[in-house]
């Protein structure tokens, strides 16, 4: 009998590739739908790139107790990939904090009571650096939520601690894949993804100048494989592995990459901090770019080689590729 992982945010960038390397890998997948509408077109998104005679949906939200417990049935794993992300800073930052928190919680819970034996769950480097200066982190650095870190960093940061506490003196393990700006192609149903966005934005010629933004980077498909070796790797649970690039790379980088690939309409002037944070006033994604500017935050992602075994893809094979896609 193959193992069963619930799988959640499998209409997602990163969630249709979870769920394509976990049924290329053999496993039954339940994936968590906040509307079954989005079965159809997830499913023939996937079954472009991976067998999918063993893939179910279950329709669950993150902010309701229903269905939990019948999602988590029957599985020895959970993958929770699910949660809100905007470049954009929101009005509001509940909208952000509190499906990742609360719904961090629901899925630890059901995932506790059915005696699943590990959860993997996607935080991100934001959780590790924001708000830092420019420096050299590790697995072990976080993010201060009470500093001005932005409403997405500090909803990713609520999320993963909020994982630890609940899975403190349990005996469930988690372990925790923290990626960098995830670039590389969608598998083709519609996705929310922010990276999809910018780069959609760049080639389009709706970004007038680049913003002076570094950032670790990392493919999708790498985040999928290391989600997927990190479910079963021996010296996995109980851990955070950074899934980015040990070197900052640049907007810069990605737009020289793109213009290299014969996208003409990418900007090449660099936009002066002044600018962004002037827009920042009015802009509301310019004001989630606020606490990146000029930041160059190393990463020391050592263990994520040696315990998930990583394997990266050069990044100018995912802009490329991401971009041929849009």
């Amino acid at each position: 009998m193959a193992e069963r992982v619930l799988l959640t945010g499998i209409s997602g960038y990163i969630g249709q590739h979870c769920g394509a390397e976990l049924l290329r890998q053999g496993f039954e997948v339940v994936g968590t739908l906040r509307s079954l509408s989005k079965a159809d077109a997830t499913r023939s998104a996937i079954a472009a790139v991976a067998p999918v005679e063993r893939l179910d949906f279950i329709e669950v939200d993150l902010l309701s107790d229903a269905g939990w417990d019948d999602a988590v049935r029957g599985c020895t794993y959970v993958m929770h990939v699910a949660s809100p992300f905007v470049l954009a800073e929101p009005k509001d930052e509940s909208e952000l904090i509190t499906p990742a928190v609360e719904g961090t919680r629901r899925v630890m819970g059901a995932a506790q009571r059915a005696g699943v034996r590990r959860l993997v769950l996607t935080s991100s480097i934001v959780a590790m650096v924001a708000g830092k200066p420019s420096g050299r982190y590790g697995p072990d650095a976080w993010s201060d939520p009470n500093a001005k870190i932005g409403a997405y960093a500090k909803s990713k940061t609520l999320a993963e601690r909020a994982a630890w506490e609940a899975v403190a003196g349990s005996g469930m393990e988690l372990t925790v894949i923290n990626p960098g700006a995830v670039f590389g192609p969608s598998l083709g149903a519609q996705v929310e993804g922010q990276s999809v966005a910018l780069m959609s934005d760049m080639i389009g010629g709706k970004m007038p100048m680049i913003p002076d933004v570094a950032m670790g980077m990392v493919d999708v498909r790498d985040v999928a494989r290391l989600h997927v070796t990190a479910m079963t790797a021996a010296g996995a649970a109980g851990q955070r592995f950074i899934a980015a690039t040990a070197e900052p790379i640049s907007m810069t980088y990605l737009a020289s990459v793109l213009r290299d690939a014969g996208y003409s309409k990418v900007p090449s002037r660099k936009a002066p901090n002044a600018a962004i944070k002037l827009m920042s006033i009015f802009d509301r994604q310019a004001r989630g770019m606020v606490p990146s500017l000029g930041k160059k935050a190393e990463f020391d992602n050592r263990a994520t080689f040696d315990t998930l075994e990583w394997r990266p893809t050069p990044m100018e094979t995912s802009i490329r590729e991401m971009a041929a896609g849009i």
